[in-house]
């Protein structure tokens, strides 16, 4: 499996329980396709550096996640195609990682 990590972030006007409700969207996603989520970590409402889609702030959440190369494919889709996500980003860390041990060192 490779190691991922994607930041993506969610529209300042939605309420909390949209903003969960997103998260597990993407999160089952993953789990769904056979990936493993290392971490789901919620940045909270920042502001952006620069205007994006007429937004000048956003919620950030970052997945740490392990899976086949072609989950990206199917979760990058699935992020186009929602309008709450103003923008996101998806970075591979390594081509063949242990998902147990990554968790471990998650615990530590």
């Amino acid at each position: 499996m490779r190691h991922y990590e994607i930041i993506y972030i969610i529209n300042p006007n939605e309420s909390d329980d949209d903003f969960n409700e997103i998260i597990d969207k993407f999160n089952n996603l993953i789990v769904n396709q056979k990936g493993i989520i290392i971490k789901t970590q919620k940045w909270g409402k920042q502001r952006l550096a620069y205007t994006v889609k007429k937004y000048n702030n956003g919620f950030y959440v970052l997945i740490d996640f392990c899976a086949d190369p072609g989950v990206t494919t199917e979760l990058e889709r699935n992020l186009n195609l929602d309008d709450r996500i103003i923008k996101y980003q998806t970075i591979k860390l390594a081509d063949k990682a242990d998902p147990q041990e990554l968790i471990e060192k998650e615990k530590e």
